[in-house]
């Protein structure tokens, strides 16, 4: 087996075919790498490929495409020596930008050749893990009708998300959420809850960016009854740089938290990922259980 694995999610809507695999054999041989490449079908591929890395005593395992793939690998990395690089080749790439690794193919490929390892975090809900966000209420809702909508209509990523969005708005169901913070038991009626491997910048233009992502730290927002205005009024004070003095805005943070509900099951979102999961919601950050290539 080859010393380096680079999974690329081949899925038929990622857009990742084989002249984009041709490209990137071309580009791994001239940064030096002696690299396998595999072209997945999506993430069990994804994940059974990097098993099989793992196993083969592969030093360095990259993923190409989006956070959903990063997570598919990782999930499988996690907790061992082996290396992992990030192709950033998605529509939003937060984990590769909350790192610094370049978005460009080309130089993306020469940090796997000249970066060096860094360890940093991941957060776990139910022995899943996440390595940008995890969420609950809304967002699982909107991903779930987005897909259905992608499947059985045809419709575009984004013209999907925007139809998924307005009909989430439109019923904005409200969850009774039982939270754990170490001895502080708090309950949040809310419609959406959002935990963060490490913290998030929640003011200014760098809002939904982490400055690092090696604190050992989860972070906890949720929002008590917003209105459908209120939530636009959050967005504002965000920008300006308000949002943590608000009274009905919960910012925490700690190594592990817990989340109940009534419900005997709930939508969990994981980088985007939607699952269903039995509450209580078990959250933890695995502090360094990641060894990633950044740049030097």
């Amino acid at each position: 087996m080859k010393p380096v694995m680079v999974i690329v999610n081949g899925d038929a809507g990622s857009g990742h075919d084989d002249a984009v695999a041709a490209r990137l054999r071309t580009l791994l041989a001239d940064a030096g790498l002696d690299a396998e490449l595999v072209l997945a079908g999506g993430g069990e591929e994804m994940m059974a490929a990097a098993r099989r890395a793992l196993d083969g005593g592969v030093r360095l395992v990259a993923a190409g495409g989006g956070d959903g793939t990063m997570n598919a690998v990782a999930s499988v990395l996690a907790g061992s020596d082996t290396t992992f690089g990030v192709l950033p080749m998605g529509t939003l790439n937060h984990f590769a930008k909350d790192l610094g690794i370049p978005l460009e193919l080309e130089a993306a490929v020469r940090n796997l050749a000249d970066g060096r390892p860094k360890r940093v975090d991941v957060g776990e809900v139910n022995g899943r893990i996440f390595l940008n966000n995890s969420s609950l209420g809304l967002y699982p809702d909107i991903v779930r009708d987005r897909e259905l909508q992608q499947r059985r209509l045809g419709r575009g990523k984004w013209p999907a998300a925007l139809w998924a969005t307005w009909s989430a708005l439109r019923r904005y169901p409200f969850l009774t959420m039982h939270l754990r913070i170490g001895d502080r038991q708090l309950v949040r009626r809310t419609p959406f809850v959002f935990i963060g491997n490490n913290s998030y910048t929640m003011a200014g233009l760098a809002i939904g960016e982490r400055e690092r992502i090696d604190d050992g730290q989860l972070s906890l927002y949720v929002a008590e009854r917003p209105t459908r205005l209120g939530l636009l009024r959050f967005a504002f004070d965000a920008l300006r740089g308000k949002l943590a003095d608000r009274a009905d805005f919960d910012v925490l943070h700690a190594p592990e938290l817990e989340v109940d509900t009534h419900r005997s099951r709930l939508r969990v979102a994981t980088d985007g990922e939607v699952a269903m999961m039995a509450p209580p919601l078990r959250y933890r950050v695995r502090p360094g259980a990641l060894t990633v290539l950044v740049p030097a």
